[in-house]
């Protein structure tokens, strides 16, 4: 796995949004935020908060990718779609 990815998941979206900044300053290749399901609006979040309050204009989304997972069937249930997302975001000078 990458240096500069971050799966979000269930904490707040500052935590992911400071992490996030540290790896975007220290990465030349930016970060890429991960997630699926309702940890989407997370991800989403986390990159406005980057954008509003600590980068402003030297955020520039690079690339958005949704798709969808299937997940296999657990017991008694049928496969199962999950959306899912990728962020990448680049520091600009």
């Amino acid at each position: 796995m990458p240096s500069n990815v971050i799966f979000i998941g269930k904490k707040s979206p500052m935590v992911y949004a400071v992490a996030a900044l540290m790896t975007i300053n220290t990465s030349s290749e930016g970060v890429v935020l991960k997630a699926r399901g309702r940890s989407i609006t997370t991800a989403v979040d986390t990159i406005e908060i980057l954008k509003r309050r600590f980068l402003g204009k030297q955020l520039m989304i690079k690339e958005i990718k949704i798709g969808t997972e299937i997940l296999p069937p657990r017991e008694g249930l049928r496969e199962r779609n999950v959306s899912t997302i990728e962020i990448t975001a680049v520091k600009t000078e």
